[in-house]
């Protein structure tokens, strides 16, 4: 781990979903430099083992912790699900933020008591949701789905096509309804399509999206480390992917406005390198 307040911050998906908390922590954090790896190379992880994420994570966080980062966003829920735990216990002084499915303000702030989660089979299926279910949710009624197909039709850029509506609608009708009124996206892929969502439930759902609540979590934990950057510059941002390096290149300006070179990594076992 890095003690620099200088350091990168490095931010992990299976794909393009994490440039939903990238965005989130670039708007609240403009000065620090930031590390975004796609594994673009296994997506998408949700149909994976647990055992098989974990070991993909951990490759991850590796690389990240060799390149000097202060802190690491695992910004996928799957992978949160299946190795933040894990991670923790083998880097026990490196710093991790995980994401956690949005079930709590979701059941504070729905009206009729009737909540929907989209996540991957993986997530539901975790210990970390199932947690956050025992915690948070006494008093509502969870309605859940796993969009088969939606995390792929992102990676593509298809945000509204016909198909990607279709996956979306045959999720949501049923849970529209049922009288479900807040809607929580358990995959960082989804808020990409937010707008498709919003369209299909003509705005009868409050749709939570984690990023920013993630976003400031890292703020939070670079204070109490005393590793918040304060630099007259803006933050650079590096992107890299285990995939098709111009493929995602290409999807960046339409995903969150940014033109950028994206360098491809290589996995050799479980380990990344530099192609």
């Amino acid at each position: 781990m890095s003690n620099k307040p200088s350091a990168p911050i490095g931010i992990y998906d299976s794909g393009v979903g994490g440039l939903t908390v990238l965005r989130a922590v670039r708007s609240l954090l403009p000065d620090e430099d930031l590390i975004y790896f796609a594994d673009q190379a296994n997506v998408p992880y949700g149909n994976r083992s647990l055992n098989e994420v974990r070991g993909l994570a951990e490759g991850a966080a590796s690389f990240f912790i060799s390149q000097g980062a202060k802190l690491i966003v695992i910004a996928c829920n799957t992978a949160s699900a299946a190795a933040l735990k894990h991670l923790r216990g083998l880097f026990p002084d490196y710093p991790f933020v995980g994401m956690e499915p949005a079930v709590k303000p979701a059941a504070e702030q729905t009206l009729s008591g009737k909540v929907g989660v989209l996540a991957t089979p993986s997530t539901f299926q975790g210990e970390l949701y199932a947690s956050v279910v025992e915690r948070f949710a006494h008093d509502v009624q969870l309605y859940q789905a796993t969009c088969p197909g939606l995390v792929q039709q992102i990676e593509n850029g298809h945000l509204n096509t016909p198909q990607t509506r279709k996956i979306l609608e045959d999720a949501l009708e049923p849970m529209l309804q049922e009288g479900v009124d807040t809607l929580v996206m358990g995959c960082t892929h989804f808020p990409f399509v937010i707008p498709l969502i919003s369209e299909i439930a003509g705005g009868k759902v409050n749709v939570i999206d984690p990023a920013p609540a993630i976003a400031r979590q890292v703020k939070r934990v670079l204070e109490t480390r005393g590793l918040l950057t304060k630099r007259i510059r803006a933050g650079k941002m590096v992107f890299l992917t285990s995939g098709d390096a111009e493929k995602m290149q290409v999807l960046l300006p339409k995903l969150i406005a940014v033109e950028a070179e994206v360098e491809q990594l290589l996995w050799e076992g479980g380990t990344l390198r530099v192609l």
